[in-house]
């Protein structure tokens, strides 16, 4: 199996959900199988149903998830030592040459990945435009609306 690329955050995150799945979500849903047992014939009993499909949706993400885990590649942005270049868990400051807008972005692993807090995926095609680049270089990036240009401001790794 291959490894995963995982910042600490993520990793982080990810054992609490483990967490929060295996003591409080898997039991809840057993009581709610055993009430709905309780209830009488299986065949046409909704709860039962419903109790079970949760649990089947529960047990996968442990899976998953510890799946996840064991592959992790548990990477410290802060601890990266890449002489100003964009790596993974670099934090790049982006300004746009058409129209001058900025934004900044974290290179992150797949499951990590939420544009809406600037978390970007190590196989989206930004984060593949940037790599190894560093300060002033300009990555072009093909988006749905054609080739974008941005200038790399500053890549900090935090």
């Amino acid at each position: 199996m291959s490894t995963i690329p995982l910042t600490r955050r993520g990793a982080d995150l990810m054992k609490e959900e483990l967490q929060r799945l295996k003591s409080k979500e898997r039991p809840a849903v057993i009581i709610s199988i055993a009430e709905a047992r309780a209830q009488g014939d299986l065949s046409e009993n909704a709860e039962y149903d419903a109790a079970k499909e949760k649990q089947g949706f529960i047990e996968g993400r442990i899976a998953d998830l510890e799946s996840k885990l064991s592959a992790a590649q548990i990477i410290d942005p802060a601890a990266v030592e890449a002489d100003g270049r964009v790596v993974f868990g670099a934090t790049v400051e982006l300004e746009g040459i058409e129209d001058g807008s900025s934004v900044t972005y974290q290179i992150v692993g797949d499951d990590e990945a939420d544009i809406d807090h600037g978390l970007i995926s190590i196989s989206s095609p930004i984060a593949r435009a940037l790599i190894g680049k560093t300060e002033g270089d300009v990555a072009r990036v093909q988006a749905p609306s054609g080739v974008r240009e941005y200038e790399i401001i500053s890549v900090r790794y935090v």
